[in-house]
């Protein structure tokens, strides 16, 4: 699977998701038709991204947010009753949409090996493809309230803990090697968000989302799988 490839198998989740925040939402929402509702919040989530990501969330003013829209500020209120409720709901609506897509790449008659692969490239890819939202919830979630950051590490600890269980079922049929499978899993986060924290870097080196995956892939096999020779094999296929 490449990244063009990836992108038109998400087109259904992107359409549940948006459902999925208007159903989470609808008693905060004063519009009552579906359609409007679904256009004008997916117009105001990518403007705040835009705003956010350029000036910050807390300088963004609701002028701001009705220029970039084009909807007046009584308008926008029909869709969120604060910035803060705003913030929420963007933050939310990203993290479900993520874990639905990371948890359901996984296939439970796949091996370990299959699967580990399926995990990087999918966390890379979804990071590509939803970067604006990614770079803004590492540099906004410091604004979240004490208990949506709750939920933000939980969601975290989550992400990082699918990918301790394959690399610990990996293991167990001897595929891996024995090692401190929460930490591996927490570097190979590392290198995974590396791509949308510094995505400046990479352009500058010229590395395509397709080469940056097989390579972060390369190297995690060569530390993880258990002789050299299913390292060679691992490549080859």
């Amino acid at each position: 699977m490449n990244f063009s490839e990836f992108q038109k198998s998400i087109q259904h989740y992107r359409k549940s998701n948006a459902k999925d925040a208007i159903t989470e939402n609808r008693k905060d929402i004063r519009v009552k038709k579906e359609k409007t509702v679904a256009k004008n919040l997916q117009r105001i989530f990518e403007a705040t991204l835009k705003i956010g990501n350029k000036k910050g969330f807390q300088a963004m003013s609701m002028r701001d947010l009705s220029d970039e829209t084009g909807l007046s500020m009584g308008a926008l209120y029909a869709y969120f009753t604060s910035k803060e409720n705003l913030l929420v709901m963007l933050q939310r609506n990203g993290r479900d949409s993520f874990q639905k897509i990371l948890e359901d790449c996984i296939d439970k008659n796949a091996k370990p090996l299959e699967n580990l692969r399926k995990l990087i490239k999918t966390h890379i890819f979804m990071s590509e493809a939803m970067q604006p939202w990614f770079y803004f919830t590492y540099m906004e979630g410091k604004n979240l309230k004490k208990n949506e950051r709750k939920i933000a590490v939980e969601h975290e600890l989550h992400s990082d803990g699918i990918l301790s269980n394959v690399l610990q079922q990996g293991e167990d049929e001897g595929t891996f090697k024995i090692q401190p499978h929460t930490l591996t899993a927490a570097l190979i986060k590392s290198m995974l968000n590396d791509w949308y924290l510094k995505r400046w870097k990479y352009a500058k080196l010229k590395i395509s989302v397709d080469e940056y995956a097989d390579y972060v892939i390369n190297l995690v096999e060569s530390f993880c799988l258990t002789a050299p020779e299913q390292v060679e094999e691992a490549v080859e296929s």
